[in-house]
This record gives structure tokens, sequence and C-alpha cells, in this order.
């Protein structure tokens, strides 16, 4: 191998160590900024451990306790086995422009204590002008699936984001399914079947 040779390879091969270190840098940037928004995001929704107050800025209840029992159907979203909780939906914010910082959707697990707030949901109706599957802190949101009947139509069709912020969730923070949140304490639980897909950006 000619002195020539031995240069450009080891040119090569230092171009390639600092592509490799940069992209490093940029990922551990990324999920540093993202740990921070979630830190902050954590903060603003404190005030909502008391359901009232969540009320009195109009999430209102849905009710039912949803849980899953982790069953496959083809066409369907999968959930692994586990619940979602009573989700408190703020209805005039679904369809406005996402606001990390302002999810569309309370979660909370009945207790023999009361209601205790475990985590959020974003929600991205399906529209004509989707180009692309939204994303939020790195992460790509479920579907376009049907609402969740019988609590939402079948017809609103979206796209949705969970993230578990006030509960440790074995299958990962953004999984839309906690196994370790029950609807045991629940007035009204609801074994809900998997979500059927729908056509659209994926």
């Amino acid at each position: 191998m000619t002195r020539t040779a031995r240069l450009g390879r080891c040119g090569v091969l230092v171009l390639t160590c600092l592509i490799g270190t940069s992209f490093g840098l940029a990922s551990a940037q990324a999920e540093d900024a993202n740990k921070a928004d979630i830190e902050a995001l954590k903060k603003s929704l404190a005030k909502y451990e008391d359901y009232t107050a969540a009320v009195r800025d109009l999430y209102l209840s849905t009710v039912g306790c949803i849980h899953y029992g982790g069953e496959k159907i083809d066409g369907a979203m999968y959930y692994q086995k586990g619940a979602m909780g009573i989700h408190f939906v703020n209805v005039p914010s679904v369809g406005k422009p996402l606001d990390p910082m302002k999810p569309n959707v309370l979660i909370y697990e009945p207790t023999k204590k009361g209601l205790k707030l475990v985590g959020v949901e974003w929600l991205v109706p399906l529209t004509p002008d989707t180009k692309e599957v939204p994303t939020l802190f790195g992460q790509k949101f479920m579907g376009p699936m049907e609402g969740h009947y019988p609590l939402i139509p079948r017809e609103f069709v979206h796209y949705d984001l969970h993230a578990w912020l006030f509960r440790d969730n074995p299958n990962g923070m953004f999984s839309p399914t906690n196994p370790n949140v029950k609807c045991s304490k629940a007035e009204f639980p609801m074994l809900e079947k998997p979500t059927k897909m729908m056509p659209g950006p994926m």
C-alpha cells in the first residue's frame, strides 16, 4: 500500500469517527433537550394532581377506566396488556396546533384515596391536510385510528401519543398502556377492544 493510499485510508477513518461523534453528540443533546422539556411539562401540570383543578380548566371526565387484555387483532392497533385509566379531555383544544406543554388529555388512575394523575395524551385529528405522522419529544404518534368507541365516536379518526409522566411504565414512558395502572378500583371499568387502524400517513 502506498503512502498516499495509507494517508487516504487514515483520513477516511478519522472522518468516519468525527461524523459518528457528531451524530452521537447530536443525539445526546436531543435526548437532554427532551428530558428538560418533559421535566418542565411535569412541573406545569402539577396543579392537576387535584382533578377538580382539571375540571375547572375544562378537562372533562369520560368516566370509564379503559384497560386492554393484550389481544392482537388484524387491522387494529396493538395494545399491550394494561390500562389507559380515566381520560379527562379538553375538547376545545383538540384540533388546534400541537402544543407539547398543553396535552389534550389528562389520565387518572382510581385509587382508594381518589383519582391520581398518572399520565397525559395528545390527540391529532386526521385531516386532508395531514402529510406526515405528528411527533413530540422525538416520538412518533400512533395511528391513524378510529375513535375509541363507545366513549369517543368511531368517526374521530386521529393520531395519539401517551406519556406516563407520573407513573413508571415497564413498557416505556410513551407506551399507550401501562400495566402498573389498574382499573380495579374504578366505578366504571371498561375492557376495550383494540382500535381499528385507518388509512393515512404512517
